[in-house]
């Protein structure tokens, strides 16, 4: 299930439109199917053009199409990577700039490259290529979703943005009932080649950083289940996955990236729209709250106005 965007140690040709190899490193882009009850349906049409674009590699590597493709799958994991770089330097990056110093003599492919980068920075990382100004084609990288954590270390130039396994989680759990067990989170993020106890490249031990680190940063709440003999546990939001984001943002991500619409989705569709009409009635009952303890607290001050004069 994983394609559109990993690499292998030892310049192995990866599955279906896979990018090149990135020295050490394993970065999957997940497949739209990967999305948790989210099909995508696809037309015998898209697929064909879709191989024509070269998301699949011809298995004979005489083939000049072939060595294409496998050229283009490397310069797609360069972009990843200088794309990344920018991001932690929180530089603005120009179409430019791509073209002069990662795309080079493919400057014909770069559409189909940056489009393809851009899924991947965002599906793997939880990081968003916002153009901000169209007429010189510049870029910014943001966290999607609003979410405020990236799980790096800031002592560590080789650590990598984390939000992306933050984002499936979250919505693995919404689309659980709003808890997950731990098996499920488990059963799912294998799809994603992410294993507890196995180190990975990009989330470093996948068992801490789930059931520690984002549990410590309130982003998860990971709990027994109660009554459960043996013991199970399971995941919930937690305070700061609420505060930051909302269910509507996590199915439209989740729909984007499965190629669909949210509407399409009629049963999380419902839930997400109840839950956005509960965050305005509270934040309107919040709202009126404050103004009527400054309304009480100008009463106050205006009877006591007398006694003070």
């Amino acid at each position: 299930v994983s394609h559109l965007c990993q690499s292998h140690p030892g310049g192995e040709v990866p599955a279906t439109g896979a990018l090149g190899p990135l020295p050490s490193s394993k970065i999957v882009c997940f497949s739209p199917t990967a999305a948790p009850a989210m099909p995508r349906s696809q037309s015998a049409e898209s697929s064909r053009r879709e191989e024509e674009e070269g998301a699949c590699i011809s298995q004979d590597p005489a083939d000049p199409e072939s060595l294409l493709r496998e050229e283009l799958n490397k310069k797609m994991a360069e972009l990843v990577q200088f794309l990344t770089v920018k991001y932690v330097t929180k530089e603005p990056i120009t179409e430019a700039e791509m073209l002069t110093n990662v795309i080079k003599e493919h400057k014909d492919h770069f559409p189909l490259i940056f489009s393809k980068v851009s899924e991947c920075m965002e599906i793997v990382f939880g990081i968003e290529v916002k153009e901000v100004d169209p007429s010189s084609h510049s870029y910014v990288l943001v966290r999607t979703l609003d979410l405020t954590y990236d799980g790096m270390l800031r002592d560590d130039d080789q650590s990598m943005p984390k939000t992306g396994l933050l984002i499936f989680i979250l919505g693995v759990i919404f689309m659980e009932g709003n808890r997950a067990s731990e098996e499920k989170v488990w059963e799912v993020l294998s799809m994603m080649g992410v294993y507890a106890g196995r180190e990975d490249f990009i989330y470093g031990e996948p068992r801490k950083l789930i059931t520690e680190d984002l549990v410590k940063e309130q982003y998860l709440v990971y709990q027994e289940v109660p009554d459960s003999d043996p013991p199970r546990y399971e995941f919930l939001w937690g305070p700061r996955a609420y505060a930051e984001t909302s269910k509507m943002k996590v199915l439209k991500f989740f729909a984007k990236i499965s190629g669909t619409d949210p509407t399409s989705l009629p049963f999380w569709y419902e839930e997400a729209l109840q839950d956005e009409k509960e965050r305005g009635q509270a934040g309107a009952a919040a709202g009126d709250g404050a103004t009527s303890t400054a309304s009480g607290s100008s009463s106050v001050t205006s009877a006591a106005s007398p006694a003070l004069k």
